[in-house]
């Protein structure tokens, strides 16, 4: 039996095997030890309410092709930046994307659930995490309000979205070091914060979702012609991005303007459980590919994984190279590209990579759209 303070009863109630009562006050505890009015005990929280999302990918009119970047993400945990115009549905797929993700397991809601309780986070209407963590930080936040810490040590955005999506919208507004700080826990799935007090390493398996405008005024590429930008402008604005970051960064994709028929088109667009089952079947092929491993998906495979699960015969291998040598691909973006592949082949249920899915992978590695 435990004995917590109501407020904080709903989330105990989670664990199992064990009692929990809510206790409003210490003459309630007394009554209830002394039999005279016994406290009944927490329910378990009803997890498939708690989990019911309003959002829906039937909301975006049009932009097929970055819904299926979107799906490809999911399918593999894949991180993503999308470039576009203001008003395009960049914000709007990025809030989405957690609605077509795998659900939660219980550990997962168990780790996501300690770290937001640590920060604080949990209540009564919600104690426990049960949908993907969606943390969206604004474009002022600290290098330390990120990755955690401070005088008195605190889970940063990257660990709160932990098990989740990370999402940076408009991304060259971030200052420098603030994005520098994502590289180590991208790689890792851990960040690591030295003080002078010590050493505090988080947890830190997020999806990392990024945003942008392709120039300052947004409008860069757009056939209104209203675009102010000089070349030099847009260099400038981009530069805050470094090629490290954009490196680990998997699928590059450029959103174009909502066109005025798909506006107004009337067939209803699918929607998140309908992409989301194409995922999940995905996600069940790495589930069996990976078992015992500890690696959930495509994304996070190590370079002797890539080598065994992403084999190309000839003509990809021919493929491979000539992108490799045109586009400038580093080994660390090679072996990227590959993930994505091999994930774009799972959404096929094909065995092997095909010339089709490494085209498309390679297609999604455009970092060209960064100059407009």
């Amino acid at each position: 039996e435990l004995y917590l303070p109501a407020a904080n009863a709903a989330e105990a109630a989670f664990a199992q095997g064990i009692k929990v009562y809510p206790v409003g006050s210490v003459a309630q505890l007394i009554a209830h030890l002394k039999g005279e009015k016994l406290i009944s005990p927490a329910p378990a929280p009803d997890i498939e309410k708690l989990a019911a999302s309003r959002l829906d990918f039937s909301d975006v009119k049009g932009q097929e092709n970055v819904k299926r970047a979107m799906e490809i993400a999911a399918a593999g945990g894949h991180n993503i930046l999308i470039v576009g115009p203001p008003g395009a549905g960049k914000s709007m797929m990025a809030k989405r994307l957690p609605t077509i993700l795998p659900d939660m397991s219980r550990q997962e809601m168990i780790e996501s659930t300690e770290i937001h309780s640590v920060a604080g986070l949990t209540s009564p209407q919600e104690p426990i995490v049960c949908r993907r963590p969606f943390r969206s930080p604004h474009h002022t936040v600290s290098a330390t309000a990120l990755s955690g810490g401070g005088s008195s040590p605190r889970p940063g955005e990257i660990s709160l979205a932990h098990n989740g999506v990370l999402f940076l919208d408009e991304l060259p507004e971030f200052h420098r070091d603030v994005l520098e700080a994502l590289r180590q826990p991208l790689e890792d799935g851990i960040v690591t914060v030295a003080r002078a007090g010590g050493t505090l390493r988080l947890p830190a398996q997020f999806q990392l979702v990024c945003a942008m405008n392709p120039c300052k005024c947004g409008w860069r590429g757009h056939s209104s012609g209203k675009c102010t930008c000089s070349d030099k402008e847009v260099e400038k604005y981009v530069q805050k991005i470094s090629g490290p970051l954009l490196d680990r960064i998997d699928l590059h994709v450029n959103v174009p303007s909502v066109e005025y028929e798909a506006m107004r088109r009337k067939s209803k667009p699918e929607s998140s459980a309908q992409v989301k089952e194409r995922v999940d079947a995905a996600r069940a092929i790495q589930s069996r590919r990976f078992e015992g491993t500890g690696i959930p998906c495509n994304a996070q495979m190590t370079p002797p994984m890539v080598g065994r699960f992403c084999e190309l015969d000839s003509r990809c291998d021919a493929l491979m190279k000539s992108a490799f040598e045109r586009m400038g691909l580093t080994a660390r973006s090679h072996d990227r590209v590959l993930r994505v592949a091999r994930t774009i082949a799972d959404l096929d249920g094909a065995e092997h990579i095909g010339v089709e899915h490494l085209s498309e992978a390679i297609q999604y590695r455009n970092t060209d759209i960064l100059k407009g």
